[in-house]
């Protein structure tokens, strides 16, 4: 387990991107030979749509990147952070680590956004997407990224856990994000029997349905057992009535041009269908 975590302290750009672009197209193909929904869409164009708001992601994560680091090495040369409080076996730390990871940098920004309205403006552009695939993962609003990168970096500050961890935890988060978005069937008693544990895609596309209470329900990223914990877990007996999108936002013009969803969050609120910000 050592070995793994200075592996992914030290792994280079370049093995990191073939890890990340190999779980991408892994799921293309799986999406090409068994897919949920058989969409009828440009799948280019939407995919590139999708790659453009990743890019814009790769940016601030590449300067976040510093920050990150530095918050680690904070936590080393100090000893600062929860898990360094106690001292315990190395499992436990690596486990707990990854955890805690999921709950502040991922879970926590997530329900936060759901939950604050100027925020919800900049997250909304993740749900316009009416075609979820595999691209969906990667379709983030700039303004979402950077709240995204200081919630890691005050994960990383909170826990304490050091520089492998958190680079393994963000390129296990990056292909959960990949799988879970993915236009896959999976068996049903498989789904649900993962789904205790982990976030499997049936379990994160009713997070996509276009309605109220759906939207604001699974928000886990790695782990599902914090929406379980929390009571934000939703099933979704019927996965073929599920219909992708957000209420407010289903015009083509609207959820397909990369103008007005770069201009979303400085546009006037639309309350959706039983408004959680009091219409």
């Amino acid at each position: 387990m050592q070995e793994l975590i200075q592996y992914f302290a030290t792994i280079s750009d370049d093995a990191r991107g073939i890890i990340l672009v190999s779980g991408l197209t892994f799921f293309l193909l799986l999406e090409a030979w068994n897919p949920l929904f058989k969409f009828n869409y440009g799948k280019t164009k939407h995919a590139f749509l999708n790659i453009f708001f990743n890019v814009t992601t790769m940016i601030i994560n590449l300067l976040g990147a510093i920050l990150i680091y530095n918050a680690a090495i904070f936590n080393s040369s100090n000893s600062s952070g929860l898990l360094n409080i106690f001292a315990m076996p190395l499992w436990l730390y690596f486990l707990l680590g990854l955890l805690l990871m999921d709950l502040i940098g991922s879970w926590l920004i997530h329900y936060i956004q759901h939950k604050v309205k100027w925020m919800w403006k900049f997250h909304l552009i993740h749900h316009t997407d009416p075609y979820v695939d595999v691209t969906s993962g990667l379709r983030h609003h700039p303004g979402e990224s950077v709240f995204r990168l200081i919630f890691t970096t005050l994960a990383v500050l909170i826990t304490g856990v050091p520089f492998g961890i958190v680079m393994l935890y963000q390129t296990l988060s990056a292909f959960f994000g990949h799988m879970t978005h993915a236009n896959i069937q999976m068996p049903n008693k498989i789904d649900k029997i993962l789904g205790l544990v982990f976030i499997t895609p049936h379990f994160h596309k009713i997070h996509h349905h276009y309605v109220l209470p759906y939207t604001d329900s699974n928000y886990g990223n790695i782990f599902s057992f914090w929406d379980h914990l929390f009571s934000t877990s939703k099933r979704f007996d019927n996965l073929e009535d599920i219909v992708y999108g957000i209420d407010t936002h289903m015009k083509k013009n609207e959820n397909s041009n990369l103008k007005n969803l770069l201009l979303i969050p400085i546009q006037t609120h639309r309350p959706p269908v039983g408004s959680k910000f009091g219409g």
